[in-house]
């Protein structure tokens, strides 16, 4: 089983990246977008968390920043109707951490944020997941940065993502905001200074 690969960057796309290993055999894995924002530049170092996913007509491996999120896309897999495609554009839409607490909330209009889940869908991941996301919150070993915390950060992230900002940029200039900000920023402040990073772009 392959569990992690690091190595060079060669290669990256929206949905994929390709990392070449110090032994010399580069593995093509398909990543979820906040990866992709994360991975850094072709050239750049990188380690990610991988999940082998076996079908008849292909052996596929998938990239995540976190050992975290590789547990979550695992434990989205067991939802009936939900395969590897669509586990990864969950984690593209919502942050790992956003996802688990969508379920566990039974937050169904956030789950139909994501693509090509509609009500049906939600209602089905909520009804085979909801009591088996416990040990998913058990965080301690998250790798890699972890997202932002706070009530004042889901405040603002809500705030953006209802302005019309997908989750992933709502969450990655919140994090701008908050390295470059002073400490202990309140909502308000926090929101102008995410909205300030996203109009810096």
């Amino acid at each position: 089983m392959i569990v992690q690969v690091q190595g060079r960057v060669v290669a990256k796309d929206l949905d994929r990246v390709e990392v070449m290993t110090a032994s010399g055999v580069c593995y093509e894995l398909l990543i979820p977008l906040n990866v992709y924002e994360s991975v850094g530049r072709v050239g750049d170092q990188t380690t990610l968390w991988t999940s082998l996913v076996v079908r008849e007509d292909a052996w596929l491996l998938y990239g995540f920043s976190s050992a975290y999120e590789r547990r979550i896309f695992n434990k989205v897999l067991g939802a009936k109707g939900v395969g590897p495609s669509l586990a990864l554009g969950m984690l593209s839409t919502l942050t790992a951490e956003r996802l688990v607490r969508a379920i566990r909330e039974k937050d169904i209009a956030t789950l139909q944020s994501v693509p090509r889940v509609g009500r049906k869908k939600a209602e089905q991941m909520i009804l085979d997941l909801a009591d088996k996301l416990d040990d998913a919150l058990q965080a301690s070993d998250v790798a890699g940065t972890p997202r932002p915390a706070g009530t004042g950060v889901d405040d603002a992230m809500r705030a953006l993502v209802s302005l019309g900002y997908t989750a992933a940029d709502s969450e990655k200039a919140v994090r701008a905001a908050l390295d470059s900000g002073k400490k202990g920023m309140s909502a308000p402040e926090l929101i102008r200074a995410a909205l300030a990073k996203i109009g810096g772009r």
